[in-house]
């Protein structure tokens, strides 16, 4: 018989997360000031909170230049909250993947979802393809391309009904080969010129030149994919303890995964249509929060949309500031962190057998 967990000691858990929760707020305004202060024209703390509160409020007035006015909200303000939408959906993303597949190295770049995205994405910049979409045409051939993905590495690294680690990695990493290797085809197809230069930004991911109107998808998608997994957290636990379970508790699992299918797709998507493949946020991101609140749903998904947002502000401040003048792809500084923690991810697995 399992001995319930004693009142205090639920009790003592429920007040830790909390001051989680609280102390990823208070980091997150401090990282989201200092990123925005943080380039080649330093601004004050207070003046960022002052502009972007003018610009709200117009009866807020100080003395403060047109340049900084357009530098703090028409360059920064929106790069950086860019940068924590983006970095929260990848980690909800990697949170889900985990949870489907049951597989702690799950990632929607490393499962080859991100590639797949990009394949979308770029058929619409150099053919036009869902062109009657409009402004959305790019959002929507990118969740096509990643759901066309995970579709096709979930039903491959399937073998008698059952999904191994070993053969979920190796098929997603081919698939994200062979998803690259079409990207790069097209950009040779697209010969030189603006949409050369488009393609490789799908190729290196990247936050600049970041609009206000760039967040509107994102952001609705995040609100959306987030509200609906949150409802769905009982599932999510049963489906990361065993298919079986899942179907014992209640949980119509071929049903469940359609629709896990279609929201991984859905934020993939509309990530990879605004900054590109960013790679292993999805992977670093929720690894590390199941180390610090378990692996409790309810808890981690919110854990790993802050942590998450956080990591990539930071990313990308580095990204756009390591090399100044010139600019890194972000891309590469989630992959300097990423690559050694898959590494050391690998080898756990791989003692723990």
């Amino acid at each position: 018989m399992i001995n319930p967990v004693p009142k205090h000691l639920r009790k003592n858990k429920q007040q830790r997360y909390k001051l989680l929760m609280v102390a990823l707020a208070v980091i997150l305004l401090i990282s989201m000031t200092l990123a925005v202060m943080i380039g080649p024209v330093p601004i004050p703390p207070l003046r960022v909170w002052q502009i972007a509160l003018s610009q709200v409020f117009p009866n807020v007035t100080g003395d403060w230049t047109q340049a900084q006015v357009q530098i703090v909200w028409l360059i920064r303000f929106p790069r950086v909250l860019l940068a924590f939408f983006v970095g929260a959906g990848l980690s909800v993303v990697g949170v889900t993947m985990q949870a489907l597949v049951r597989n702690p190295l799950a990632d929607p770049f490393i499962l080859g979802v991100s590639s797949g995205a990009s394949v979308g994405a770029v058929l619409v910049i150099v053919f036009g393809v869902f062109s009657f979409f409009g402004v959305y045409a790019i959002s929507v051939g990118a969740f096509l391309g990643a759901l066309l993905a995970f579709v096709v590495v979930f039903f491959l690294a399937r073998r008698q009904g059952r999904l191994r680690s070993t053969r979920l990695i190796l098929v997603g990493v081919a698939v994200s080969y062979l998803f690259e290797a079409i990207t790069s085809f097209l950009a040779i197809k697209a010969g030189s010129g603006e949409a050369t230069r488009r393609v490789l930004f799908w190729l290196l991911g990247g936050l600049s030149g970041t609009k206000w109107t760039d967040l509107i998808l994102p952001v609705l998608a995040l609100l959306v994919g987030l509200g609906y997994l949150l409802v769905q957290t009982r599932s999510l636990n049963a489906l990361l303890i065993g298919e079986e379970t899942a179907r014992t508790l209640g949980t119509d699992t071929d049903s469940f995964r359609k629709q896990l299918f279609l929201v991984i797709s859905l934020l993939t998507g509309v990530i990879v249509a605004v900054s590109g493949v960013i790679g292993f946020v999805g992977l670093m991101i929720p690894h590390s929060v199941r180390f610090l609140v378990g692996s409790d749903h309810q808890r981690v998904l919110p854990v790993s949309l802050l942590l998450g947002g956080i990591f990539l502000i930071w990313a990308d401040v580095l990204a756009r500031t390591l090399v100044a003048p010139e600019e890194l792809p972000i891309g590469i500084i989630t992959a300097l962190f990423g690559a050694p923690f898959f590494i050391w991810l690998m080898q756990g697995k791989e003692g723990g057998r």
